[in-house]
């Protein structure tokens, strides 16, 4: 996508401008707007932009810590969801469903405008018309997947005369979901195969393929959602589709314009040009670029479950005897001591050469994905790069080139997605992390491909295409089926149980695992009355979820406004 039109456009329209409590009056008007090319191309970014909006996706790398993959807070700063402590008058909730009707209000918008003119030419209105579609599905389907069925609303609506009226009952899941593929089968017509390098990461046509086999698999449509997937793998060079070779370089400024990428929301930095998202603020910590919060970590479970290099499950025992089963190993594991002066290591943890050996021998991407203990990151301390080393201990800090996590406890950290340094002068601003942020890549269309011939009984198939992730340079890791017992996979419980694990570790910090264990069922059984512990075995948090949390509550405030969308969801 062009970065000086979304910068652009995006100051021009893009404040908070679709709130429940007020019409956009600080938007410019169908009549002094949408008359030229220029002027839809420019528009059509403001309907992007909305894309970053914290609650819409701009957060979504935090629905980790409300799933069994992340610790820390659900929105920054507290944990309603995660203790099941929230109502459906919770910020993020009401905040979800206004931010992503914004989404659809701008879609509407330039569906209609771009229409009605007489200016914009016809090539021009196809390409627009099919991104303003393939954007309005994107945001449906996220409405669809926190609250089931909705209220439609589509390009008839003029905020200007209907703002007040917008007063629709909620839509069956079914209806929902026709919508969001009548769009996308709009989209398929309308958007190019590629566009040319200067329009890199404008929707495609690909991207719409892609989104309506996910939206097929998530109603468990097998058939159909399989035939999308199969499409885009089979005429992977057509497309432009393909696995980039470097796990690690999916996730920086060099590699996020891999053909890895189907479709990811564009971010750039800069100075002047802050257009990103706050990936390293909530993710990166007191060592990281402008001083950072690690509201968003890792769980204990997640790194626990990166397999051994021959594809051997993990277990703390056969490195160091009675881990699982003691917090005092635990402790002798990971826990140094600093000197007085807190400049340097005194002692390190007894199993210190353990603990560095068994490293050693993980998958890849567990090193690649997350900041391990006493491993080093690159900060940017005092205005200068300095190496930090990740040491659990009582007094780090990052004046002593140590990284100091901010909420005090020992917990792994994130690598990925966190700015390195000041990134060469790319990141002047915390809360706008440069690195494009994928919604949907090529590894998760061979999962998602997968787990559709998996549940066909194309078990050979499945397995094949597990295995094309597994493989892939920088991770390498032995082929399922390949000879060793512990790579057996051959029954649908089997398949599924790896599609399971290639889907934790690979989208880690993604944001896909909370709508995964959702759609499988199989959340209460992962989060229901679980603790997440530290490094050291302490208490971190104790998760809460129930029956009614697969899906969030219709706002209270919605009801009030529209009592035509009761009943809410079961539990609610």
């Amino acid at each position: 996508m062009n970065k000086i039109l979304i910068f652009f456009s995006a100051a021009l329209l893009l404040s908070s401008c679709y709130k429940l409590d007020r019409y956009p009056f600080d938007k410019p008007s169908s009549g002094t707007f949408w008359k030229t090319d220029a002027q839809a191309k420019m528009g059509i970014m403001g309907v992007y932009n909305q894309l970053k909006a914290e609650n819409v996706f701009g957060y979504i790398y935090g629905t980790d810590c409300i799933s069994d993959m992340g610790l820390g807070y659900d929105p920054p700063g507290h944990f309603a969801i995660t203790t099941g402590t929230y109502t459906a008058r919770e910020a993020l909730v009401v905040n979800k469903w206004q931010q992503t009707y914004d989404g659809v209000m701008r879609s509407n918008d330039a569906i209609r405008n771009v229409a009605a003119s007489t200016g914009i030419t016809d090539s021009i209105k196809k390409l627009v018309t099919g991104e303003a579609k393939f954007l309005r599905a994107l945001y449906y389907f996220h409405l669809l997947d926190y609250f089931g069925g909705v209220p439609l609303y589509d390009e008839s609506v003029v905020l200007e005369k209907d703002y007040n009226n917008l007063l629709k009952p909620r839509s069956s899941v079914a209806e929902t979901r026709a919508f969001i593929i009548n769009d996308l089968n709009a989209a398929i017509d309308l958007l190019p195969v590629k566009w040319p390098q200067a329009d890199y990461g404008r929707a495609t046509r690909g991207a719409a393929i892609a989104l309506r086999g996910k939206t097929y698999l998530y109603a468990k449509d097998y058939t159909n959602a399989e035939k999308d997937f199969r499409e885009l793998v089979t005429n992977a060079s057509t497309y432009g589709y393909g696995l980039n070779p470097n796990y690690a370089n999916l996730f920086t400024p060099t590699g996020d314009k891999s053909n890895e990428m189907i479709f990811a929301i564009q971010n750039m930095g800069g100075v002047g040009t802050d257009y990103g998202m706050p990936m390293t603020w909530y993710m990166g910590t007191r060592s990281s670029f402008g001083s950072c919060w690690n509201n968003v970590m890792p769980s204990t479970r997640l790194a626990d479950r990166y397999e051994l290099k021959d594809g051997k499950p993990f277990n703390w025992n056969d490195f160091i005897p009675g881990f699982n089963e003691s917090n005092t190993v635990k402790t002798e594991t990971f826990i140094a001591t600093l000197t007085a002066d807190g400049k340097t290591v005194a002692t390190y943890p007894k199993y210190y050469n353990e603990l560095m050996a068994m490293y050693e021998q993980r998958d890849p991407r567990m090193a690649q994905t997350l900041i391990l203990p006493y491993s080093y990151y690159t900060g940017w301390v005092a205005n200068a790069a300095k190496q930090c080393r990740f040491v659990p201990a009582t007094g780090v800090n990052e004046a002593n080139g140590f990284i100091r996590n901010n909420r005090g406890w020992y917990a792994h950290l994130w690598r990925k997605f966190v700015a390195e340094g000041n990134m060469n002068g790319l990141i002047t601003n915390r809360a706008h992390t440069p690195i494009n942020f994928p919604i949907i890549r090529y590894a998760d269309v061979l999962l998602m491909l997968a787990e559709c011939d998996n549940e066909l009984g194309k078990y050979d198939d499945a397995v094949g295409y597990i295995n094309m992730v597994r493989q892939r340079a920088s991770t390498n890791l032995p082929a399922l089926n390949s000879g060793p017992s512990w790579l057996v996979a051959t029954t649908k419980a089997e398949i599924f149980k790896r599609i399971d694990q290639e889907r934790a570790v690979e989208f880690a910090a993604e944001g896909l695992r909370f709508s995964d264990i959702r759609r499988w069922g199989t959340a209460e059984a992962l989060l229901t009355g679980k603790t997440e512990i530290q490094l050291n075995g302490a208490l971190a948090l104790n998760r809460v979820f129930g029956s009614k949390d697969y899906l969030w509550p219709i706002p209270a405030q919605e009801i009030e406004i529209n009592p035509s969308l009761l009943p809410n969801n079961p539990g609610w």
